[in-house]
């Protein structure tokens, strides 16, 4: 994907004693495992924008809407919906796994010995006989008792906690929770001791061959960062490059670093001047990340929000760095187009893919750039702080000769994609419960 899917291979890796930082590689470069040379920049976007409607898809069938057992194993449907990809090694010794990076989902796991049913994965299996780290979990413990499905307790005198795990396209997990020491850094240096994780035995779906599992980073008791001790803090942020062509001067193609990801109090700390925080909405599940969106101002103009969706009105949009695009109300989505439209001295065009509403010629008759074009910033009025959107966070250059509004109006759920937020210092405060933004020149984090 071009904006919203990043691989984290620790290509460059910084350990503090209170937190650690990676750079992300993007999904799409040569360095790449997803990489497939035979596509064109446009080809990805389209890709792109195809998993940002299957990923509102999974919310459908999410604990969002019921608060039944079945609905509440459900989370991502991950080969779409995976953003990233986190290069670490567990056990002792170390022993390399590729897990997606998931903040729609809690629980972290990897395919391991003996394995009943496995996905093809291009890395060996992990093998917990052979790590002087692993231990299994008991049912009787606090972690076996927050999983979302009830678990079934096996082994000798029924004390093996086992988990189950179905997510949105039917794709599942099922082995022994267990705890584990992770590692992080190319030469092994910054080890967290004690991490609850799923060692899976029966995992089939629509895994990819170049992962072996997930690093489940939503806001619930079993996600990697809830897991944090104090001494790293309970905290991610993550800074977002723009790789539209219209809107830098470095191809997608040529980037190797798309920006980076921080963990724990001193490295994952938002701070300076123009920053924004904004309170989590405390609802269920846990794992979601929820906001308050009172209206967007198009230029001067403040439309109220307005219109339903599937999240009640008092927690209406999640934050998700996984969907590209950005889902709004219909009723809400067509006043800011109007507003936009009265902005923009330009005749609109239709998208031929018929998945924007709102789109402009890029190129003008003669095939030069459309230099008439004036993009207004969009100002994002959350209860807690205004988060400005320039036009690389709004626009999204679609073909050669379009360029589009990169709001969609849905039924469904509110969406705060990863659009929105390049070029944002992102960060999140599980303990305070907050999320912030901080204006921020991404490309200069490398």
């Amino acid at each position: 994907m071009t904006f919203a899917i990043f691989i984290i291979i620790l290509h460059l890796f910084i350990a503090t004693t209170s937190g650690f930082t990676v750079n992300l590689i993007h999904r799409d470069s040569p360095s790449s495992p997803f990489y497939n040379p035979t596509k064109t920049h446009f080809n990805r976007l389209h890709d792109a924008f195809e998993r940002s409607f299957k990923h509102i898809n999974h919310f459908k069938s999410s604990s969002i809407l019921s608060s039944s057992t079945e609905s509440k194993i459900q989370a991502q449907p991950l080969p779409n919906g995976g953003e990233f990809i986190m290069n670490i090694s567990i056990g002792t010794p170390p022993f390399n796994v590729l897990g997606i990076m998931d903040t729609g989902s809690d629980l972290s796991w990897t395919q391991c010995l003996p394995c009943k049913q496995c996905f093809k994965q291009n890395l060996p299996l992990f093998d917990p006989r052979k790590s002087s780290t692993y231990k299994r979990i008991t049912c009787k413990s606090h972690s076996c008792l927050a999983l979302d499905m009830p678990p079934k307790c096996v082994g000798q005198h029924n004390n093996t906690c086992v988990y189950t795990y179905y997510y949105a396209d039917m794709s599942h997990t099922t082995g022994d929770l267990s705890s584990e020491t992770f590692t992080f850094g190319i030469e092994n240096k910054f080890p967290i001791k004690n991490v609850v994780f799923g060692c899976g035995h029966v995992n089939a779906g629509r895994f990819k061959a170049s992962v072996t599992g997930l690093i489940g980073l939503g806001g619930g008791k079993l996600s990697f960062v809830s897991q944090l001790d104090e001494s790293v803090g309970k905290k991610f942020s993550y800074c977002l490059v723009p790789l539209s062509p219209i809107m830098t001067s470095t191809t997608s193609d040529n980037v190797v670093s798309a920006g980076k990801i921080s963990f724990g109090d001193d490295d994952a700390v938002v701070s300076g001047s123009g920053l924004v925080t904004i309170p989590l909405v405390e609802r269920e599940p846990s794992t979601y990340y929820f906001l308050k969106l009172e209206a967007i101002s198009v230029g001067n103009k403040r439309i109220p929000y307005k219109g339903s969706t599937k999240i009640s009105p008092t927690e209406n949009v999640i934050i998700d760095s996984g969907t590209t695009l950005t889902f709004l109300p219909t009723e809400f989505y067509d006043d800011i187009v109007a507003a936009v439209v009265k902005v923009v001295n330009d005749t609109r065009v239709k998208d031929p893919s018929n998945v924007f509403g709102l789109c402009y010629n890029y190129a003008s008759n003669v095939g030069e750039i459309n230099d008439d074009l004036r993009f207004p910033v969009l100002t994002a009025h959350f209860s807690g702080g205004d988060v400005k959107l320039q036009p690389v966070n709004t626009f999204v250059q679609v073909e050669e000769d379009l360029i589009c509004l990169a709001l969609v109006g849905t039924s469904d759920f509110a969406i705060f994609g990863s659009l929105a937020q390049i070029n944002f210092l992102v960060g999140y405060d599980l303990v305070a419960r907050t999320v912030s933004f901080l204006p921020k020149d991404c490309t200069q984090q490398q």
